[in-house]
């Protein structure tokens, strides 16, 4: 079918799904394959369940004319979010990066909301998938789009470029982030570079941190739009006020008070700033989308339990963001501060070297117990007696003690294989 044929019949239906499980009335479903099934074995289920038209690839399961026969599904899904973009025309937005990603699309989203009708991605549905179901959850009243960008290998972003097509784009920073994908911290720099070579070959504007080094040289010859905590000319000025433990700045003699921990925050903060300044949202509304953020889904979540007070940071980890966090939560005044800290996935050969490096960071810092959990964090070596390790999550739900915890200040923070957000199932 051609895909402007597919879009018309798109254009009829209310929304896109790709699980039985999510199916909603009138919708387009599309059969996709995975590892372990075969999206076009649903066929008939999906459209019991309600779906306007089903997308497939094999052709035993074609049925009527709500069943639409295409080469491959997730090539159709792709190239219909290809034209989607192209028949929307709208400014899109594209942002990546190792750290701070997820929170900062939040927060550009919630700025531009103020406004303009804005559509974000959702979660961190920010792959090659994720990123056409974006589009496609993109309409005519839309009027700015704004696409997460992940990636764990080179030329993923470059791919996902194509996919959006976009006119701007932001690079949180690059860390020490899927260091096996990208074949260590130079090949990360390389992998999301990617975004700003696309950008820079077809003339479009990158927003850019003017204290990041990094950034400044892989968009040197780039049309930028520059941004920092600087008295520099040229660019626009955000000022860090402090962290105490929310992040503080000042913006056109506005004060403005997060609810974002960490000093590693303002970055993200001062982008979303940026960005809404640079489509001429007011200062004022500015300031109020940004105090009205409240970071979720374990995302440096601030809960109370009794006398315990918990940072919740447990979405995802890696070497980079593990150390601001615990660099900064050390710097907390509080007299019993304790980490629950998870292993660090896909860093390769690296994953030793990197999770030593962390405890021996612990020990160093004003922390006064630290329990490590994972297979790779128990092949580390401490002589504290306050810090122990754990090769699973079991061992250590088996050994917790709830009181352990009273009058404490806790970070928990791991990858999200470890799903440490299940030690507050624990304290409940």
């Amino acid at each position: 079918m051609e895909i402007q044929t597919l879009h018309e019949r798109f254009l009829s239906c209310e929304g896109v799904c790709t699980d039985t499980r999510k199916i909603t009335k009138n919708c387009l479903f599309f059969a996709l394959k995975g590892e372990n099934f075969d999206g076009n074995t649903f066929t008939q289920q999906a459209l019991e369940q309600g779906a306007k038209f089903v997308v497939i690839d094999d052709s035993s399961y074609e049925k009527d004319d709500n069943t639409i026969l295409v080469n491959d599904v997730l090539s159709a899904l792709q190239k219909l979010a290809m034209f989607h973009r192209d028949y929307l025309g709208i400014p899109i937005i594209a942002l990546t990066g190792s750290n701070g990603k997820t929170t900062t699309k939040e927060l550009i989203h919630t700025v531009l909301s103020k406004r303009y009708r804005t559509i974000a991605t959702v979660g961190n549905l920010n792959n090659h998938i994720g990123v056409p179901l974006t589009l496609l959850s993109m309409t005519k009243n839309t009027e700015m789009g704004v696409v997460e960008m992940g990636a764990n290998h080179q030329g993923e972003i470059a791919f996902l470029c194509k996919l959006a097509k976009p006119d701007f784009g932001y690079i949180t920073n690059f860390g020490k982030a899927h260091l096996e994908g990208f074949g260590g911290t130079e090949g990360v720099i390389k992998g999301k570079s990617e975004m700003y070579n696309y950008l820079q070959d077809y003339g479009k504007q990158i927003f850019i941190n003017n204290s990041d080094p990094i950034q400044v040289e892989k968009s040197r010859n780039a049309n930028t739009i520059l941004f920092a905590d600087s008295e520099l000319e040229n660019q626009l000025k955000i000022h860090f006020l402090d962290a105490s433990p929310f992040v503080h700045l000042e913006f056109q003699n506005q004060h403005i008070s997060s609810h974002l921990i960490g000093s590693y925050n303002f970055n993200n903060i001062a982008a979303a700033i940026a960005i809404g300044n640079f489509f001429k949202v007011p200062t004022d509304s500015i300031k109020e989308a940004i105090e009205s953020y409240i970071p979720t889904n374990n995302r440096s979540q601030i809960i109370t339990r009794g006398s315990t007070e918990i940072i919740l940071d447990a979405y995802n980890a890696n070497p980079s963001s593990m150390t601001v966090a615990l660099v900064h939560f050390s710097k907390q005044k509080h007299a019993k501060k304790i980490v629950i800290l998870g292993d660090m996935f896909e860093l390769g050969p690296e994953a030793k070297i990197e999770h030593q490096a962390i405890v021996d960071l612990v020990e160093k810092l004003d922390i006064q117990q630290a329990l490590f959990l994972g297979e790779n964090f128990n092949k580390a070596k401490c002589n504290n007696p306050q810090t122990i390790f754990y090769d699973s999550f079991q061992a250590f739900r088996e050994d917790f003690n709830t009181e352990s915890l009273n009058s404490a200040l806790v970070l928990i923070k791991g990858s999200r294989g470890m799903a440490l957000e299940r030690v507050m199932e624990l304290l409940d």
